[in-house]
């Protein structure tokens, strides 16, 4: 198997729109979290709140390009092309058919389905555009960032919820390291909409706090949490093949050293401890680590009672001596499908500057929580291999492991 690198990365997020920004709002304490205007209006939505990508000129794609693309396109595609300039990657590489595309979502645009079936519902199939199909497509992300690149390679849509863009870097990761492929752009999107924002709210699963300010909620961990806030955003990064890399004398930013996912077959929407445990297992085994290997592991909490709960048993379960540990989700919120692609990114900024996010609104580490480091306040130290784990809704389990090169 083939080493696989990370040699771009571009983001868009609630607490900003470039890896050093984001990093700074990390380990300030900043929250992009917000009263969504218009959600007051919504009947039956209980939440209120949400994490909104702002300083966006949408225009820098094409009006022709965006008439297939829903708000989630656009953005997915605008990091995109940041991680491709960030890489160095030429329309001749991306066209070569030896650089394929993995972008993932939890569907095709909710705004562009709400109008699809508000027409459809009023006069059938008459109104609707010629186009609209294009946005609500579940792999609308993928073709559409492929489009605008001009890749010829594999085109990879995973539509796995709050898994979708760290199976899509697995699948990348996979590509490369089987000589499949030489690079490939791949990441996740998503967009803010009262329909993500209210399948959790029905579950009960969604924050209901009235804090003031806002940003006092989501509280991964935390005694007090009471469910999560969803964000929008997108996360994209370039994976490469070592050699292919250093021949072309890019930029390395980090290395995949293992991947690995895995379904607890169980309940729709309660999490597996016992999934989550192999499948962290799984991805350590194919890094060749061990649980003391790890300098930190990005956690997916997002703020649910039970999920929270869950994940950190499953963290203490695979690493019982103890391991720093922090959410990014208290900060942005829960961008679902594009979180895995936004926190490997934060990862890789944590690893190049040896210092390590908090957990944002965490007070008092809840007891169902207890067992490991979490991290309150931002910390100094060198940091070498990291883990992220991202579950997803479908018992959907993913973890990838980064290092230093």
């Amino acid at each position: 198997m083939r080493r696989v690198v990370v040699t771009g990365m571009g983001l868009l997020t609630p607490v900003g729109n470039e890896p050093d920004e984001v990093f700074t709002a990390l380990c300030s304490g900043q929250s992009g979290v917000t009263e969504v205007p218009g959600w007051n209006e919504v009947p039956g939505l209980g939440t209120r709140l949400g994490g909104l990508v702002c300083g966006v000129d949408t225009r820098t794609v094409p009006r022709k390009q965006r008439r297939t693309m829903g708000r989630m396109a656009v953005l997915g595609s605008i990091a995109a092309d940041a991680a491709v300039a960030d890489a160095g990657l030429t329309p001749e590489l991306l066209s070569s058919g030896r650089a394929g595309v993995a972008m993932g979502s939890t569907t095709g645009s909710p705004a562009e389905l709400e109008r699809f079936f508000a027409a459809y519902l009023q006069s059938g199939l008459e109104q609707q555009e010629g186009t609209l199909f294009m946005r609500v497509m579940s792999h609308t992300l993928a073709s559409n960032v492929a489009g605008r690149l001009g890749t010829f390679g594999r085109l990879l849509a995973p539509c796995a919820a709050c898994a979708s863009s760290t199976q899509a870097i697995g699948a990348g990761y996979e590509a490369i390291a089987w000589g499949l492929q030489d690079v490939m752009v791949c990441g996740g999107a998503e967009e803010m909409h009262a329909m993500s924002a209210g399948v959790f709210d029905i579950l009960s699963a969604a924050s209901r706090a009235e804090p003031t300010p806002p940003v006092r909620t989501p509280r991964p961990f935390d005694r007090d949490r009471d469910g999560l806030v969803v964000g929008e955003g997108a996360g994209v990064v370039v994976l490469e093949a070592y050699e292919h890399a250093r021949h072309r004398g890019a930029s390395i930013l980090g290395e995949v050293l293992g991947y690995a996912t895995c379904c607890g077959a169980g309940h729709m929407t309660s999490s597996n401890h016992a999934a989550m445990v192999a499948c962290m297992r799984a991805a350590l085994a194919q890094a060749e680590l061990n649980a003391e290997g790890i300098d930190y592991v990005n956690a997916h909490a997002t703020g649910t009672v039970q999920g929270d709960a869950a994940e950190a048993a499953a963290t203490r379960a695979v690493f019982p001596q103890g391991v720093r540990v922090s959410s990014l989700k208290g900060h942005m919120g829960h961008t679902l499908g594009a979180c895995g692609a936004i926190e490997v990114i934060a990862c890789l900024c944590m690893m190049h500057r040896n210092c390590l996010a908090p957990t944002l609104n965490l007070e008092q580490v809840g007891e169902d929580c207890a067992g490991a480091d979490y991290l309150r306040e931002p910390i100094e130290t060198r940091v070498d291999k990291v883990m992220s784990n991202n579950f997803a809704f479908g018992d959907i389990n993913a973890t990838l492991i980064l290092g230093r090169t």
